[in-house]
């Protein structure tokens, strides 16, 4: 008995680590090459580099939220609810859901669509921009009108543990955007008519073109995985679900993930529709230099920080069906385990990461958008230290769900918004650029600590193992950044990061250095067997660490 239970827990452990590396994977290379096509894409919007940007993310915010609200985050529980369906050996409901639910996003894609088309002009209001706005946006919906049901199928694969699909059909729709993205831009500020907003808008409808290929890769494993005829053959006959009872289970299952998921991004709303407003009524700022301040502390960041948040979104997306799996077999045990790897794996991550971007935060900045003013830079790192925030809520609140413990994610969010409203203007007031982020970090403090909370008293999850590892996290992190901070030093002394290759150069050698030593520590104190599993041990023997 002893055995077999150690055996699921390593067998799900392992579970996790290859499904976080996979989509940990996919997130990294998409955000990766969502923040690299900057360079070119910047430099060749000349003079109106930030005020470009800051349209491409007007635009792209309430697209992202349009796409959150138009999944009514369907997705994310039908991964749960094939996990479900699965642990009961009941593998034709799983694609009888995935069959009937296709239908219903193909539904919901055309009517958030055609809501997007004509509410653009009004959102383009609120958000204090003009008709340039409204084009950007409304190049944004071919996209929400395909989304819901590639999703669909990303969550199906999510159910059955089998994360490559998924990876995979993310980095091919980045890679595809991307490359239209860069094409319509230089041909158009380059060889064309030079019209930044031409261009953004054409930046834009690359989302539908990427979703285009993301669709073809998951079709293709369907077929690969010879699963293809089962989502899309008629119903068998000894199923004997009520297709309208499983239709509101499940939806009930996927509004909390909807208004919870979607947290970061009314947040990135509010700001959009309250920034610009405040500061016109507090200061005599002029549009062109809100708007440049708005792609200092939001559009320019946001590149960055998003591959950060992707490793949250990797971990916590990776625990969501096994902790329901653990639920529904009522192995507390089990789960209070998950719950600690999933900590570990994040904080392993995010904390020298946003430390080591700290440091280098000039040359980061640098090789995206070339020179930076000090406002710039100061918005920058204050982004960076945001995102600790918004990552362990990206955690915590999907964790939380995935214990059924979904009114009370609500409420937490719910809580969070308060503080977020409450705290926006007076803090704009305050400290301008700075407000938005501030408020942003105490709003989703709130939700993350009773996120934590609640989720010790449902798994009894060992307070101190979490405390003893991320201290050790915490320490090792400080003496990566001292080593990091005196190789900085040191290479400032015969080279000025002031443009993109000696940018480039600091990243590579200090950058080096940083990931050589944490991964020592991290070999060396066994932490990273928690992400790697057996792999690290291979690596100790590699590098002959003891």
């Amino acid at each position: 008995m002893v055995m077999t239970e150690k055996q699921n827990q390593l067998s799900q452990q392992e579970q996790m680590v290859r499904g976080a590396a996979w989509l940990t994977i996919g997130n990294f290379l998409s955000r990766l090459l969502g923040a690299i096509y900057i360079i070119p894409w910047y430099a060749w919007m000349g003079r109106f580099g930030a005020q470009a940007n800051a349209l491409f993310g007007m635009g792209y915010n309430i697209y992202a939220l349009f796409l959150l609200v138009s999944t009514v985050g369907i997705p994310v529980a039908v991964a749960k609810q094939v996990a479900k369906y699965n642990t009961k050996n009941q593998k034709d409901t799983s694609f009888y859901l995935i069959r009937e639910f296709l239908k219903l996003m193909l539904l919901l894609g055309a009517i958030f669509a055609l809501a997007m088309y004509v509410f653009s002009p009004l959102m383009a209001a609120w958000s204090g921009g003009g008709e340039d706005l409204v084009r950007v946006m409304r190049s944004l919906t071919l996209a929400v009108l395909v989304f819901p049901a590639m999703s669909v199928l990303r969550g199906f694969f999510q159910g059955f543990n089998n994360l490559k699909p998924y990876a995979v059909s993310q980095i091919a729709e980045q890679l595809i955007r991307v490359i239209w993205m860069l094409l319509t831009a230089f041909y158009i500020m380059k060889l064309g008519s030079g019209n930044y907003v031409e261009a953004v808008t054409q930046s834009t409808f690359a989302a539908f073109i990427g979703m285009l290929a993301s669709i073809a890769v998951l079709i293709y494993f369907l077929w690969k995985e010879k699963m293809l005829s089962r989502v899309f053959s008629k119903k068998p006959d000894h199923v004997t679900v009520d297709t309208k009872s499983l239709v509101i289970e499940t939806t009930k299952e996927a509004i909390p993930f909807v208004v919870t998921g979607s947290a970061v991004q009314i947040f990135q709303i509010i700001d959009q529709w309250t920034f610009s407003n405040t500061m016109s009524l507090f200061t005599n700022y002029s549009k062109a230099s809100l708007d440049i301040m708005f792609a200092y502390f939001a559009a320019n960041p946001n590149k960055l920080t998003m591959i950060l948040i992707a490793v949250a979104t990797a971990v916590s997306g990776t625990g969501i069906p096994l902790l329901t799996e653990n639920f529904v077999k009522k192995d507390k045990k089990a789960a209070a385990h998950l719950v600690i790897n999933n900590i570990q794996m994040l904080t392993m991550f995010l904390l020298p990461a946003i430390l080591g971007s700290v440091i280098l935060a000039k040359p980061l900045y640098t090789i995206f958008y070339g020179q930076s003013d000090q406002l710039a830079l100061n918005l920058f790192i204050a982004a960076l230290i945001q995102t600790l925030f918004l990552a362990f809520y990206t955690l915590f609140s999907p964790m939380l769900q995935a214990l059924f413990e979904n009114r009370k994610a609500l409420i937490y969010f719910a809580y969070g918004l308060i503080v977020k409203l409450v705290l926006q203007i007076p803090c704009i007031y305050l400290l301008q650029a700075y407000g938005p982020l501030l408020a942003t970090a105490v709003g989703l403090l709130v939700p993350i600590v009773l996120s934590y909370k609640q989720i010790h008293k449902v798994t009894s999850f060992s307070q101190t193992i979490v405390f003893r590892s991320n201290l050790l996290i915490a320490i090792l992190t400080l003496l990566m950044g001292l080593v990091v901070a005196l190789v900085t030093l040191g290479l400032g002394l015969v080279l000025s990061p002031d443009g993109r290759i000696n940018s480039m150069i600091y990243i590579l050698l200090v950058g080096t250095v940083g990931v050589a030593f944490y991964g020592y520590l991290t070999l060396k104190t066994r932490l990273l067997d928690k992400m790697l599993g057996s792999r690290a041990a291979a690596l100790r023997k590699t590098f002959r660490i003891s």
